[in-house]
């Protein structure tokens, strides 16, 4: 519903109480919306072999397969939250999961290697309009309290564990043909819009003009800086073509800021991070994924080059980083109010730290079970306990009518800037998409999955 404010705006709060059970199935539709999301994050990642034989990429250019999508989804993603509040979240949602879908069916029939990069980079247009959008409806659906608790834990579980899903579905479909792992977001797609029209409540408009001068220098500024993080392991990082996007990208973003300050409606109001722990926890979310952007880009390859499984044993492999981060992520939501946000979340990071460590430390003589069982372990159960708290202190004390801040995701989303190369990472995918706003406002998160 909505009411008046002081100055005659309009404050959006959480839709009345539906019939019974409406809300599960309203959660089950935004939960299949962002499996979907997460899935297609990592699902290619098994099939890189045979799309690089199959299309005949060079080792750099199969990069772009990921990086295409990396800098579109990004880029947008911030324009993306705002379109749902001008256009409302659930047409926003359909969408972003139509262009999604048309992006796929282009991707499976790909004809060469230049096609394919231009379909992942829509891919990356259309999740960028519906995974914030996604995470808004959680907000607008399920009243603040125990009842959003239980969404949100619900939809963390879900964002999880479909990175591993997406693993082990795309060693099982590429055994077939890596076109598959294209082609099978078409029927999944076209049914989750179907059932969002049907299902999902439509959230008011929010007149006004977007901030196109915000939504020009965030998006350049992010591009540019990806791009410069693409090239630097192949150029150098004294290359003039990592270094002038890397400073031109800084100059924007720190225009953007400066747009942020002056905007009548920014795409991010910069009041939302005077709280000290909020802003501490979005330095821990850009510091965890800045350490872990590449990982699951080169686990998924060395666990076929290095270890020499095929694709269905390789998508396998990373079932214990599920069941661990399923078992974490279900068991944070009950250890809050018992041991608080900050020791979940000191303890989380220092599970990823050994995860790393031990990473690092593996040699050429080590097989799975003494080399990677034990790491994945450690990186499931830090990623589910550590992001739930993470997301709870982001969303602490909004204020009805209140923003959220834009937690980024994304996910996953952020990949190698060459075949064993660093991570291309972006501020715009530096935070998991595991939560919803608090309550909702004039402006979507934009956020999405952690890797």
């Amino acid at each position: 519903m909505t009411v008046r404010g002081p100055h005659s705006s309009v404050v959006e709060r959480t839709l009345p109480p539906g019939p019974a059970g409406a809300g599960g199935r309203a959660l089950a539709v935004i939960v299949a919306c962002q499996l979907m999301v997460a899935v297609d994050g990592n699902i290619v990642n098994i099939a890189l072999p045979r799309i690089q034989a199959g299309l005949g990429f060079s080792p750099g250019g199969l990069a772009w397969v990921f990086s295409a999508y990396s800098l579109a989804f990004g880029g947008l993603l911030l324009l993306g939250g705002r379109a749902g509040d001008l256009l409302g979240r659930r047409r926003t949602l359909a969408a972003g999961l139509l262009v999604t879908v048309a992006a796929s069916l282009l991707g499976g029939l790909a004809p060469n290697a230049g096609v394919l990069i231009a379909a992942r980079a829509l891919q990356g247009v259309g999740f960028a309009f519906a995974a914030p959008a996604a995470l808004s409806l959680i907000a607008v659906t399920f009243p603040e309290g125990p009842e959003r608790h239980r969404a949100l834990g619900v939809f963390s579980t879900v964002a999880g564990l479909g990175i591993t899903l997406g693993l082990v579905l795309g060693g099982l479909l590429a055994t077939l043909s890596w076109r598959l792992v294209f082609l099978v977001n078409v029927p999944i797609g076209l049914a989750a819009v179907l059932l969002a029209r049907r299902h999902l409540p439509e959230t008011e408009r929010h007149p006004g003009r977007p901030d196109l001068l915000g939504a020009l220098t965030s998006t350049a500024g992010i591009t540019a800086v990806v791009h410069a993080l693409i090239h630097a392991s192949s150029a150098g990082w004294t290359a003039p073509a990592t270094v002038v996007p890397l400073l031109l990208g800084a100059l924007l973003l720190a225009g953007f800021v400066l747009v942020q300050a002056r905007a009548a409606r920014p795409l991010i109001p910069l009041r939302l991070f005077a709280r000290r722990d909020r802003s501490a926890a979005y330095a821990i979310f850009l510091l965890l994924f800045a350490a872990m952007g590449g990982s699951y880009f080169l686990l998924s390859l060395y666990v076929q080059d290095g270890l020499g499984l095929g694709p269905p044993a390789a998508g396998a492999a990373f079932l214990p980083l599920a069941l661990a981060q399923f078992a974490a992520a279900r068991s944070a939501p009950r250890l809050i109010p018992v041991f608080g946000a900050k020791p979940l979340i000191v303890t989380g990071a220092a599970l990823l730290l050994a995860d790393s460590l031990w990473l690092a430390s593996t040699g050429p003589a080590d097989g799975y079970w003494s080399g990677l069982f034990g790491p994945l372990l450690l990186l499931g159960a830090g990623l589910g306990l550590g992001f739930v708290p993470l997301n709870t202190t982001v969303l602490a004390g909004l204020a009805p009518g209140t923003p959220a801040p834009p937690p980024a995701c994304s996910r996953p989303s952020s990949r190698s800037a060459s075949r064993w190369a660093s991570p291309s990472w972006s501020p715009a995918t530096a935070a998991p998409c595991t939560a919803p706003r608090t309550p909702p406002g004039p402006t979507s998160p934009t956020a999405w999955p952690p890797p």
